[in-house]
């Protein structure tokens, strides 16, 4: 009789955790609170110990010198005298010269102890002085590895995400804050470099449908026996695909700013804004704007055409939301305070303070949402402040009296 083969086991469960490994003796891991405790406490036992030690010796000190012999023998009849006790060469009998006796030795332990408080005031000086010098240089090597954590995080904010701490040492609480921070740097290395790569796709492949639309109905708007119905919706889809060419390179270009900048270089503010007024002046001209400013050389380390982009944002929606007459919008660069700034002032219809933060949102204008505004897409302001976040500056918004803004760019020098 055939015999059924018994069905295989299941292979064995891991009983370990392969994230982290497992502590034989959890209490003898050098944590931070471990090591602290081992050192204030060592330094307390030692200062104790010193402080025991000079005190000893000072007290023994004072005592020594506090028993020497006040009294003095001299001649054949004895006579008590004391450089010390003047009153006993005064004493005509037992009881003035007992009284004598017991104020001298009073005044001389007297003396004594303030000697030795005195002395041991200044040991003790000297002693907390000498303590808190140790203690604070012991503080800092201990605490290296977290200003290294910190200078690392500060690379890594100013730079990119390629950095790492790698903190070697003992397994303390600091390396494990370290090494979770790496980690999280390697999850958003991961990120940015996979939006990156999403906005590059996303880039040719909503820019290319769009180029082809444009491409085409210029070719038929290039028809003169075109009739006059099909070059009206010709001209109109034209604008309409234009206007999504701009919504989407500035949607890219919101998306790019967002990042911080990997590489630098030196730019002038004030070329920067020279070129904008520049390439705004004819629709200034057009609408009776006039322009006008002062720009000094303000050099920063930036990306040219991104603060070129927010220097043109800043002006054409300057011209743009002006007043019917009379309008300026005044450009000016400086370099104030160690901080490059960008000023950029306009006449203007009154905006309410309470209304200023909506307007950097994307897509959105004063007391209404940007869906049907012939004056850009929506995202100017909002590619402002993203350019100018990326560059470690800020931008900020304000109320001009008599209406208009006043917008003012800070970046660093």
């Amino acid at each position: 009789m055939a015999t059924t083969p018994a069905p295989p086991t299941a292979p064995p469960k891991p009983t370990w955790d392969p994230r982290r490994p497992d502590q034989a003796l959890p209490w003898v891991r050098p944590t931070i609170r471990i090591r602290l405790t081992l050192l204030y406490g060592g330094m307390f036992l030692i200062a104790g110990i010193l402080l025991l030690s000079i005190i000893y010796l000072l007290a023994a000190q004072a005592i020594n010198e506090g028993s020497e012999l006040a009294l003095k023998v001299t001649g054949v009849n004895v006579q008590l005298t004391s450089p010390t006790c003047p009153g006993l060469n005064e004493a005509v009998n037992n009881d003035q010269l007992n009284s004598s006796l017991k104020a001298c030795m009073a005044a001389q332990r007297q003396q004594a102890l303030d000697d030795l408080l005195t002395r041991s005031l200044f040991a003790l000086t000297g002693l907390s002085i000498i303590a808190f010098a140790f203690g604070y240089a012991m503080a800092g090597r201990v605490l290296s590895p977290l200003g290294r954590i910190t200078r690392t995080a500060r690379r890594v904010v100013g730079s990119d995400l390629s950095r790492r701490i790698e903190l070697d040492g003992p397994d303390d609480e600091l390396k494990e804050l370290a090494d979770t921070f790496d980690e999280m740097l390697e999850r958003l290395e991961r990120a940015f470099t996979a939006q990156q790569r999403f906005v590059a796709n996303a880039s040719h492949e909503l820019r290319t449908p769009l180029a082809i639309n444009r491409t085409l109905l210029e070719v038929q708007l290039s028809d003169p026996a075109a009739p006059v119905e099909l070059q009206q919706l010709g001209r109109t889809l034209l604008a309409t695909n234009e206007r999504s060419e701009q919504l989407v390179e500035g949607l890219l270009l919101l998306a790019r700013s967002d990042n911080q900048l990997v590489e630098r270089k030196p730019v002038d503010l004030a070329e920067v804004a020279t070129r904008a007024v520049d390439q705004t002046r004819g629709e200034a001209e057009a609408k009776g704007v006039e322009l006008r400013g002062e720009c000094v050389p303000a050099v920063v380390q930036g990306n040219g055409v991104l603060l070129e982009r927010i220097a043109l944002n800043l002006v054409q929606n300057a011209v743009r939301y002006n007043v019917k007459e009379d309008g300026w919008v005044e450009v000016t660069t400086a370099v104030e305070h160690g901080e490059a700034v960008l000023l950029v002032s306009n006449t203007g219809p009154v905006v309410p303070a309470y209304e200023i933060d909506n307007i950097f949102e994307p897509f959105r204008r004063l007391r209404t949402e940007r869906t049907g505004s012939d004056k850009g897409v929506g995202l100017g302001l909002s590619i402002a402040r993203s350019v100018a976040r990326a560059h470690g500056g800020r931008i900020i918004a304000e109320p001009r009296e008599g209406g208009g803004l006043v917008m003012r760019v800070t970046l660093p020098v």
